[in-house]
């Protein structure tokens, strides 16, 4: 079974160079690497050049399209519609992987399921303060650093530290009475079920998109697998300028719309051909 890692970005270079360093870190690899880039300019492809030279033994695509605004869903499709792997893996360009990331999505892979995590989000002070040898020698995931820069704030937190047994971490996150949702920082599938739905609804910006492709998976058969405490990733703070109070109103209801239909396949995905519109799984 081919693997990849999909990791999204925009004109976010310091970030995106410390989530690839994080990839590398991982106690299993993917078998290549795709940066699914929504626009950004030459310093980002500066920091994919210097990622090339210095670990020139990870295969590197590079996914890009111009700029013509919030259009990360359309990047994915690319992505996932150009990928030669069967299983993929995908987070965001703004977010550090612990090293049992990979290894944990590939113990649950199954073209039945998809595999939905989430994230432990760092102030501005501590994303500032995420220094690239912290994240090497693994100090930046210890509970030490994790709670002097305030990023354990109550029990669930802790939980998704992953500071239990991981024999325990497991019962927990299969017992959550947590809705399995599709996250797109911490997420996998194999590309058969993604493109089953034709992937992401373009249509979509930011808000809820992720979530909407993984409703679209249920229905479709492909259900859920929490990996709620047993892959840990770190989310630095960034801001969110593109965010559209009107689209994101839109979306919340296109997502009711998914769960209520039963809707499985959207129009506005990766095929545009509208003879394929009834598909399903």
């Amino acid at each position: 079974m081919r693997t990849e890692l999909i990791v999204s970005t925009y004109n976010s270079p310091r970030t995106l160079w410390l989530t690839l360093v994080s990839a590398t870190l991982q106690t299993q690899r993917t078998d290549g690497l795709c940066v699914a880039d929504d626009g950004s300019g030459e310093e980002t492809r500066a920091c994919l050049e210097k990622f090339r030279n210095e670990f020139p033994e990870v295969p590197l695509r590079h996914v890009w399209h111009e700029d013509k605004g919030f259009r990360k869903t359309v990047i994915l499709n690319k992505a996932i519609a150009s990928a030669k792997a069967e299983f993929l893996i995908f987070t965001d360009g703004d977010c550090l992987l612990s090293p049992s990331f990979i290894g944990r999505h590939l113990e649950l892979a199954d073209p039945n399921h998809y595999a939905c995590g989430s994230l432990i989000r760092l102030s501005e002070v501590a994303t500032g303060a995420v220094r690239e040898e912290d994240l090497r020698s693994g100090h930046l995931f210890g509970h030490e650093w994790l709670r002097d820069h305030g990023a354990l704030k109550g029990v669930t937190s802790w939980l998704k530290s992953a500071p239990l047994p991981m024999s325990i971490l497991k019962v927990l996150e299969a017992t959550s009475p947590v809705r399995r949702t599709f996250c797109g920082a911490n997420a996998s599938a194999f590309r058969e079920a993604l493109l089953s739905v034709n992937g992401y609804d373009e249509t979509m910006v930011y808000g809820g998109e992720d979530k909407e492709l993984g409703i679209r998976l249920r229905n479709a058969g492909i259900t859920g697998r929490h990996l709620r405490f047993t892959a840990p990733i770190l989310h630095m703070d960034h801001p969110r300028g593109y965010r559209d109070e009107a689209a994101y109103q839109r979306q919340r209801q296109m997502i009711r719309n998914a769960r209520t239909t039963g809707k499985s396949w959207t129009e506005c995905g990766i095929d545009r051909d509208p003879t394929l519109s009834k598909r399903s799984v």
